[in-house]
């Protein structure tokens, strides 16, 4: 698993989502999660793909499932990294049913 790291977009300026992103690695990827975080994933494959989030929390004793995030062919998805995502070492756990073509940038506003 790779980890990746934050591209911090300024309040002034912003910054380009296209060549902040990395190819998805094929073993999963971990993401910082907090406040102003989010996940951009990007699918050029002539494929659909999801990416899985895991959700290590429990309600009452139960399990909170998983967040899958369907990205259609050619098309972009961005996904909040909250607190819901956060695993043991502080980090959200993303696997991938396939990597080709998909490529994925973590974000944080300025603050």
């Amino acid at each position: 698993m790779a980890a990746l790291p934050i591209v911090v977009v300024p309040v002034a300026g912003g910054v380009s989502l296209e060549g902040s992103d990395v190819p998805a690695s094929s073993g999963g990827d971990t993401a910082p999660t907090g406040a102003g975080r989010f996940l951009y994933i990007r699918n050029g494959d002539a494929s659909s793909h999801t990416v899985t989030l895991a959700t290590p929390g429990t309600v009452s004793g139960v399990a909170i499932a998983d967040v899958v995030v369907t990205v259609p062919a050619g098309e972009s998805k961005i996904v909040p990294l909250t607190a819901l995502f956060r695993g043991a070492n502080g980090r959200a756990s993303l696997t991938y049913n396939g990597v080709t073509n998909v490529t994925v940038a973590c974000f944080e506003l300025e603050r």
